[in-house]
Formats: structure tokens, C-alpha cells, sequence
């Protein structure tokens, strides 16, 4: 069990491909032994990236396996980079908003879980749906596509789109835009990452346009849910940031399921975390970890 027993199962000797897909920091090491087996990985657990990225995608390119992103975003992104793969202007991320989209803090100040972890469009677990309602989520997704894809930081533009049908897109030099659509539904990525670079048939969740005859995009209102912008600054800068960002968010999540702490709380708690721990530049898997251990307690230790 645990970490021990994930690792087991990541290096099963009949898999060629290895579906990487728990929740949080706990995926890192798992799927760090699978690549030292040659693995394949169909990334699902996002974490993995945001928090040991600089050794993972090493690790990768020297054991000659494939990163396969799972993650709807990242597998639009991955799919519309075929064929022109070095000629990327940004990335466009797309992100369905959350059940708040418009909202104020103000207007936050009383949510209960209940209520955050009503998405709109998807069905998640718990941990996953209250960091979607917090952009938490897609600040993650910002770092882990930094490092599935080699663009830095600044050239991922969030955009919110509430019918999550545009799954994401890439602007190209050209300013042509090249993006995958479908319904909001994981089938595709997942068989996509499993079968790559073939493509199956598939029954079932084929996309009508006129069951979605309006499409929106806007600007996410940072002002709001500035976690975002904390996940960027902790992109940019590196080293453990992305780390204290993600584990003190998983800390902030749990107290505030359990009622301990309430919803502007989980952001405001990254935040305290981020400005508390001294940054350290090209981390160790030790140094991760002892980072993630004293992220949570600063959170845990703040209510």
C-alpha cells in the first residue's frame, strides 16, 4: 500500500504504458519508477509535473519514454501541436469557470463545500471539483503544461469558456489558431493517450454543434480568484514554489471539506504559504518532498 505499493503496480512488467491518475504530490514517485522502467505514461495526475517537472521530463527524454497528457486541456493542446510542434506563439488553456464564475469575494465569503463542489460541466472528486471553483486547478494545469509542452509561463493564456467544448487551442507565429473541440467528456483524451498515435473508432459522445449554439470565451477575473496568478508567479520562478503552491493548497481543500476554514480561506492559505518558505532552485526528490511536508504544516498550523 501507499507509496511503496503504487510504485509496485507502476513497474508491472506486462504494461507498456502506465496510466498515471491518483490525486495530488502522491503520484510522483510512483510514476518517476515507472519511467525508469521505460514506461509509458498517460499522465492523469498533473501534480507530478507541477512538482518535480525539471526532474520527470529529464528522466523521460533519457530513459526514451512518452509523456501522454490525460488531462482534456493538455491532450486538445498535444493533439492540435501535430505537425508544427516549434512554431507556438501561446497556448490557450481553456477553463470552464466553476460553479462562481462572476462572482466577488465578497460574494464567496459563504460558501460551503456543498456548494463549491457542484461543477457545471464535469464530474470530478472532491479535491479536483473544489480547485476547479478556485482556478486552482487550471493554475496547475498552467505549470504542467509548461513542462509537457517547453513554453514558458507567459505564453499560456487562460480563457474561460463555460461550455468546456473548445478543450483548449494553440496560437500559432502565424497567428493561426489550431484547437480540439468535442463534448465535455474524458473518453477521447484518455483512449487518445492509450493508443497514441493511432486513432480509434468511438461510439457515444460524438459532438453536435447545435446542441451548443452559443460559444463564450472571456478573461478570468483574477482580482477574484488570484490563485491563479499565484500559480503562475510559482511557474516562473520554480524551483520548490510550485511545490509549497500545491501542497498548501491540498492542506486548504482538506480543511475546508471538513468545515475548518472557509472558501477564500484555501487561496488565501497558498498565499501565506508562498510568501513563508525561502525558495531553493533545482530541487531534489528529497527537497520536494520536505517541501510539501512544511507546506502543509503552515497551512494546518494557521487556522
Amino acid at each position: 500500500s501507499g507509496t511503496e505499493g503504487l510504485s509496485e503496480a507502476a513497474v508491472c512488467k506486462n504494461a507498456d504504458t502506465v496510466v498515471t491518475a491518483v490525486v495530488g504530490i502522491s503520484g510522483l514517485i510512483p510514476t518517476i519508477e515507472a519511467i525508469k522502467a521505460k514506461k509509458n505514461i498517460a499522465l492523469a495526475n498533473k501534480e507530478t509535473l507541477v512538482t518535480g517537472g525539471h526532474i520527470v521530463t529529464k528522466l523521460a527524454r533519457e530513459y526514451g519514454v512518452k509523456l501522454l497528457p490525460v488531462d482534456s486541456e493538455h491532450s486538445a493542446i498535444f493533439q492540435s501541436l501535430q505537425g508544427n510542434p516549434k512554431k507556438i506563439k501561446k497556448i490557450l488553456l481553456t477553463a470552464s469557470g466553476g460553479p462562481f464564475f462572476g462572482k466577488t469575494l465578497e460574494q464567496l465569503a459563504d460558501v460551503t463545500p456543498q456548494q463549491a463542489l457542484k461543477h457545471p460541466n464535469w464530474n470530478m472528486g472532491a479535491k479536483v471539483t473544489i480547485d476547479s471553483s478556485t482556478l486552482v486547478n487550471k493554475g496547475l494545469e498552467v505549470i504542467e503544461a509548461k513542462w509537457l509542452f517547453d513554453v514558458d509561463i507567459d505564453r499560456i493564456e487562460v480563457l474561460i469558456h463555460r461550455q468546456s467544448v473548445l478543450h483548449s487551442a494553440v496560437m500559432y507565429e502565424d497567428n493561426a489558431v489550431i484547437g480540439q473541440m468535442g463534448v465535455p467528456d474524458m473518453k477521447l483524451p484518455i483512449q487518445y493517450a492509450l493508443t497514441y498515435p493511432d486513432r480509434l473508432p468511438m461510439h457515444g459522445n460524438e459532438l453536435d454543434f447545435a446542441d451548443y449554439p452559443t460559444l463564450t470565451f472571456a478573461k478570468p477575473d483574477t482580482d477574484t480568484f488570484f490563485a491563479l496568478d499565484l500559480a503562475k508567479r510559482a511557474g516562473r520562478e520554480g524551483g520548490i514554489l510550485p511545490t509549497v503552491f500545491n501542497s498548501s493548497d491540498e492542506a486548504a481543500v482538506d480543511l475546508f471539506l471538513h468545515e475548518k476554514i472557509s472558501y477564500p480561506d484555501i487561496s488565501q492559505s497558498i498565499a501565506y504559504a508562498m510568501e513563508k518558505v525561502k525558495n531553493t532552485e533545482n530541487p531534489t526528490i528529497e527537497e520536494i518532498l520536505e517541501a510539501d511536508k512544511y507546506a502543509r504544516e503552515l497551512v494546518y498550523s494557521r487556522r
